[in-house]
């Protein structure tokens, strides 16, 4: 009797495999950070996938128990998940920002970012509602997910959601389509501002990359898997953020902000811009290296940002 045909005759139920699942990906010793914390969350959301049941069914339902195909569907799951060591969201194509469901494949980041709790709470107190963004841009926007999410919370805004990638636009341009905002999220090929000349917005916000290369060199297994040019950007890992800081000003408004995650990187920014005011962010649900500046500050800085622009040219 084979390994597998011994799994499925001693387990039966959904919390059976729930559990087996966590046991299999503790002793494989995985990496967790793409929307799921722990060993058990990422069996969970395979299971529930492999049976086409939602992530936030009755718990009762736990006791249900599989049939011969569907625990065999779902052990090829977890056989994928150990194996390849492939972040769930890109075996299940799901992943969820701001509440909002996305597609999700190679060819973009797997949305995590601290940013959306900012958006879900429609960027307050940086932003009260009287004074709403009417244009917004997301710089580097991969999948889509900052700037529907953006749309989705601010419905009268318009924003512009631009990437270098094409295969990154491509996936972006699925999620606007499912979420129906094709009139109000317009993707756009852009090398940082180069496709957006003359334009003007009350809100830029981006996730751009920024991984150094120290922590490029020592990422897990699972990063492998997501596009090289959506995380490392450089030494210092600030090669596209020293271009947003030193151009931005040109594109917002003159009470316009601007929102920026450098995650690990945030200890390359403070040393290289010292003198500049940052207002960085604290988050209710974890994460870090978001920082915000006013044009106003933009402008007072500038001679600092084209600085470091120029001298690391």
């Amino acid at each position: 009797m084979n390994k597998i045909t011994t799994v499925t005759s001693q387990l039966h139920t959904i919390a059976d495999y729930c559990r087996y699942g966590a046991t299999l990906f503790n002793q494989a010793e995985l990496f967790y950070g793409h929307g799921s914390e722990n060993a058990f969350n990422d069996a969970y959301i395979l299971v529930m996938y492999a049976l086409s049941l939602p992530n936030d069914m009755n718990e009762t339902l736990l006791t249900c128990r599989l049939v011969e195909s569907e625990k065999q569907n779902v052990l090829a799951l977890f056989n994928r998940r150990v194996e390849e060591q492939i972040p769930v969201p890109y075996i299940t194509n799901i992943a969820y920002f701001a509440q909002l469901p996305f597609y999700v494949d190679e060819r973009v980041l797997i949305p995590r970012s601290p940013l959306g709790e900012l958006i879900e709470n429609q960027f307050f107190p940086y932003i009260v509602p009287e004074n709403e963004p009417k244009r917004i841009l997301d710089l580097c926007t991969g999948s889509g997910c900052i700037a529907i999410a953006c749309a989705s919370y601010f419905s009268s805004a318009e924003v512009d959601a631009v990437d270098l990638s094409i295969d990154a636009l491509n996936v972006a341009q699925m999620n606007i389509e499912n979420h129906g905002l094709s009139e109000q999220v317009i993707p756009i090929q852009s090398d940082v501002f180069s496709g957006v000349e003359g334009q003007s917005y009350d809100l830029i916000v981006t996730n751009p990359p920024y991984v150094d290369q120290q922590d490029i060199d020592s990422l897990p297994e699972e990063y492998q898997h997501e596009p090289e040019m959506g995380l490392g950007c450089g030494e210092d890992g600030l090669d596209i953020v020293r271009v947003i800081l030193a151009q931005s000003a040109q594109y917002l408004t003159d009470t316009g902000l601007l929102f920026c995650e450098v995650g690990n990187s945030e200890i390359h920014v403070k040393a290289l811009y010292s003198e500049v005011p940052f207002t960085w962010l604290n988050f209710e649900r974890g994460g870090h290296g978001v920082f915000m500046l006013t044009k106003a500050q933009l402008v007072e800085y500038s001679a600092v940002f084209e600085a470091a622009l120029n001298s690391h040219n």
